[in-house]
Formats: structure tokens, C-alpha cells, sequence
């Protein structure tokens, strides 16, 4: 018998990645293809769903290529995506009748308003988890229904659909035949009730949306579909798991487990914490969002997004205080130890537990020894203070223990924000070798669905570098009712 290899899709908001897997759940080869940033003069921010539909293509072909494999032997597939990106398409024709609206854009905020104003938020928050938002598909999709003369004719002849990158993806690799998406994706739309598990056909009136334009809601390794590629395989394969980028990286870091946690680090931060088979509702300003549905069992999470972690550090390089981000850690690492300044990164307000958008970034308890170490020291040490607020803001709203924070991204390679990390959360950090978090994340759900992988073993096998927290209980309480006051005083301004 031939092998067998798992190929992954992990569409995301810069590009489009293939990545074949082999029968023990090691990354063999990866390929990837930009699609372009479509922004207007107002900064609404588009992309072409043809495009990246045929990039999809494009790096499928590349990635067997590089990888050396036979085609034919590639037996499944897991897509995960943009979450929140949202698109609406005509079902005669499978075109879209407008470019997709990218979850950076917030030309829906004014229909927030609106539907705020019309008192509508809290039953919103209460079915779907998710404080109303222009970040969410609902307020893009209502936006496209109103002002796109193509959505408004196909919806009055009852031919308009609507979904998210995955839902788009699986209707044109399977020719039209599923549409369909996961309980992950739909999770984030704003128009799924947590509760009931299914599309709020209230909500969506709200929006001007029908529940019949959205797709099928599916568990994250059901059987969504067969596909060969427009003809590229020698015969069509089942795509078998569909979970959102976030949801694909907490299921690859083997966050199985009501308590586990995952952060990625990146221009922002995404912090998720498995809470298990029970909705919680955050009163902390957290999002309460679905993990996957598994096996025919779903698991929600609890969710909050800071808006500057490596940013930070790019914004200090902008100013010249360090020529690369690689200097950061090393001028840290050497700065006064006891130096008070703190920074407080609201360049653009708080996200995550605070939700001030009126807050602007500050420096806070700088002394006339403050110098450029203490200060990058103080834009290193802002994400870790970050990341443990939503943290704290997690354990105290679920009432669960967290033992340990499973982390990813390209900052986690910096020794100094890891170790401080782990001192300000007082628990051990633990990072990946794999860095493709979340296209393996779907793939080893596509891997576990088609009987490649099992479960159990494959994530025991996974390695991991540790950092333990060393700062003494005393000095942390220290610290952190630092950046209480310095956050404190931001908010005042």
C-alpha cells in the first residue's frame, strides 16, 4: 500500500499557503502566493475571492511539486481561513457579486450604530457570544446587501448566498456542490446562536440577512465535500476539516482540554482558552466564541485580541531606537532591572479586557535614568502585560486553573518577552518547533477524521521548548500593579 499524505489549505489574510503532511503528521513542504490588498482612500479593505481561488489552485500544484510527492497519493484535505472576511456570490452563476470585505474593514460600523441605537446589542451579545462590532461578518454582509446592486437583484430572485472564506472555498473546490462551513467560522459571524447552535433567524432579520442565504453549519472534521482540484488529482478526495485560523491553531497546539490556553504573537495577539461543552459569557470583555465541533461534540472558547504585541516593537524601530527587531531583546536584557517605566501601547485605544477606543499609548514612571534600553525594555514587556490581563480576565471569568500558556508566532523566538511572559503569568510557557500552526491544525483534524492519524499519538509526539517562570511572587504583584496604575492613568486621558 502507497503512503498517504494530508494536504492542508491555510488561506489567510496576506496569502494562501499549501502544506502537505506526511502519514506521521510531519510538515514535508510548503508553498505560498500573495493575493493583493485592496484598500480604498477611506481604508476599506478588500480582496479578490477569484484571486484567491486561483492561488488556491496555484500553491496545491506548487507544493506537490516541491514536496516530490505522487499526487495521487494525497487522501485528504483541511482548509482553515481569514476568519470574519465575508463574501456573498450568486448560486446560478458561482460568482461573486462583490469583492470579499476583509475583517479589517469597518465600513459597517455606521450599521452597528444603527442596530445599537435600535437597542439591539445586548440580545446580540447574549445568542452570539460576540459584543456587536463592525470586525464581525454580520455588519459586512449587511453592508454588501445594501449598497451592491447585483446582491439586492440576486437576493430578490432568492439566488444570493453568503459566507466566509471557508464556506467560498469548499463551494468552488467541490464545483458548486456544498456549501457548507464549521461551527468554528460561523462562531464569528455574529448571526450563530451559541445556544441553540444554529443560524439566529432573528439576528439575522436584524441585519436584513435571511438564515436560508447562510451555509450549512457542520462539525469541523464532517466530510464537506470531494474535490480534485479542477482535475489536478487523478481522482476527487474528501475535505475533512474546516476550522477558522485561531480555532486551527488551539486544536494543533493540542489545546483539547477545558483550562488550556494558546496565544499567537504577531502585529496583534489572539488569546483563546478551551472553556469546554458550556458556553461561559464573558463579564470581563471577552468574546465568547465556538473551539470546533469534534466527533459530534462542540467546545467554546473564551477570546481576546490586544491590538499591539510585535508592532510595538516595530513602532520602536521606526523611531530609531533599535535598527532590527533582533536588538530589542538584547538592549532589554540590559537595562536597569529596576527602572518603573512602563508603556502603554493604545495607539489606536485598548482592546481586550478594556475596550476604550478613546485611550491613546503613554509612558508612565520614566525617571531621570530612564534612558533607550529602559524604554525598549518597557515596549518589550507592554505585550507580556497585555497578554496576561486577557489571561487573568479568562481564569477569572471561567473559574478554571491554567497550569500553562502554549504559545506561537514569530516574537516567541525572543527569549526575553518568553521568560518574562512566564514570570508575569507565573506559569510555564511552552512554543512549538512547527511554526504552521494553523493549517496543522486542520490538517490533523482532515488526519483524524480520515482514519490517518490517531488522535492521542500524534499530539504526544509533539515537541516543545519550556520557559519557567523565575520572578519571586512578590516582585510579580510589584510589577503588575505597575501596569495597573500606568493603564490607570491612560484611561483617565
Amino acid at each position: 500500500m502507497g503512503n498517504k499524505y494530508v494536504l492542508a489549505i491555510d488561506q489567510s489574510t496576506s496569502g494562501t499557503k499549501a502544506l502537505v503532511f506526511d502519514g506521521k503528521g510531519n510538515l514535508i513542504a510548503r508553498s505560498d502566493l500573495p493575493h493583493r490588498q485592496i484598500v480604498s482612500e477611506n481604508g476599506w479593505v478588500e480582496h479578490d475571492p477569484l484571486e484567491i481561488y486561483r492561488n488556491v489552485l496555484g500553491t496545491v500544484k506548487l507544493v506537490v511539486e516541491k514536496s516530490g510527492i505522487d499526487k495521487n497519493e494525497i487522501a485528504v484535505v483541511g482548509i482553515s481561513n481569514q476568519r470574519e472576511t465575508s463574501m456573498a456570490w450568486d448560486k446560478t452563476t458561482g460568482m461573486p457579486v462583490f469583492n470579499a470585505i476583509v475583517w479589517q474593514c469597518a465600513r459597517g460600523e455606521g450599521i452597528c450604530r444603527e442596530i445599537e441605537e435600535q437597542g439591539y446589542a445586548e440580545r446580540i451579545k447574549k445568542s452570539t457570544g460576540l459584543k456587536i462590532s463592525p470586525y464581525f461578518s454580520a455588519a459586512k454582509l449587511a453592508w454588501i446587501l445594501r449598497n451592491v446592486d447585483a446582491a439586492k437583484t440576486a437576493a430578490k430572485s432568492g439566488n444570493l448566498i453568503c459566507g466566509t472564506m471557508d464556506s467560498w472555498l469548499v463551494y468552488k473546490l467541490t464545483g458548486g456542490k456544498s456549501f457548507k462551513t464549521d461551527y468554528s467560522n460561523a462562531s464569528r459571524t455574529q448571526l450563530f446562536n451559541l445556544n441553540e447552535l444554529k443560524w439566529d433567524d432573528e439576528i439575522c432579520s436584524i441585519f436584513g440577512l435571511k438564515a436560508s442565504m447562510l451555509p450549512e453549519v457542520c462539525n469541523s472534521d464532517a466530510l464537506f465535500g470531494m474535490t480534485d482540484f479542477e482535475g489536478y488529482l487523478g481522482k476527487a478526495v474528501p475535505i475533512h476539516g474546516v476550522m477558522g485560523d485561531s480555532h486551527g491553531a488551539l486544536f494543533g497546539q493540542g489545546c483539547h482540554k477545558s483550562g488550556m490556553a494558546k496565544a499567537t504573537y504577531g502585529t496583534g495577539s489572539s488569546v483563546m482558552m478551551n472553556i469546554g461543552k458550556k458556553a461561559i459569557f464573558s463579564e470581563s470583555g471577552l468574546a465568547t466564541s465556538i473551539a470546533w465541533g469534534i466527533s459530534g461534540e462542540v467546545e467554546y472558547v473564551l477570546e481576546g485580541n490586544i491590538n499591539y504585541a510585535g508592532a510595538v516593537i516595530k513602532w520602536i524601530e521606526s523611531l530609531g531606537l533599535i535598527s532590527s527587531p533582533k536588538e530589542a531583546p538584547v538592549l532589554a536584557k540590559g537595562a536597569n532591572p529596576n527602572d518603573s517605566t512602563y508603556l502603554v501601547p493604545a495607539f489606536s485605544g485598548l482592546g481586550a479586557p478594556y475596550w476604550e477606543s478613546g485611550a491613546r499609548a503613554s509612558f508612565y514612571g520614566i525617571s531621570r535614568s530612564t534612558g533607550k534600553a529602559e524604554i525598549v525594555k518597557a515596549a518589550e514587556e507592554c505585550i507580556a502585560y497585555q497578554i496576561a490581563d486577557i489571561i487573568n480576565a479568562m481564569v477569572k471569568d471561567s473559574g478554571m486553573e491554567m497550569t500553562s500558556l502554549r504559545v506561537d508566532g514569530g516574537p516567541t523566538r525572543d527569549e526575553y518577552l518568553m521568560q518574562f511572559q512566564s514570570d508575569i503569568l507565573g506559569i510555564p510557557l511552552l512554543i512549538p518547533q512547527t511554526e504552521e500552526l494553523s493549517g496543522m491544525g486542520a490538517a490533523y483534524a482532515a488526519g483524524i477524521a480520515a482514519g490517518i492519524y490517531d488522535k492521542e499519538s500524534i499530539f504526544a509526539g509533539m515537541q516543545r521548548k519550556e520557559f519557567k517562570p523565575q520572578m519571586a511572587a512578590a516582585e510579580r504583584e510589584k510589577r503588575c500593579n505597575g501596569w495597573k496604575k500606568a493603564v490607570k492613568a491612560t484611561l483617565i486621558f
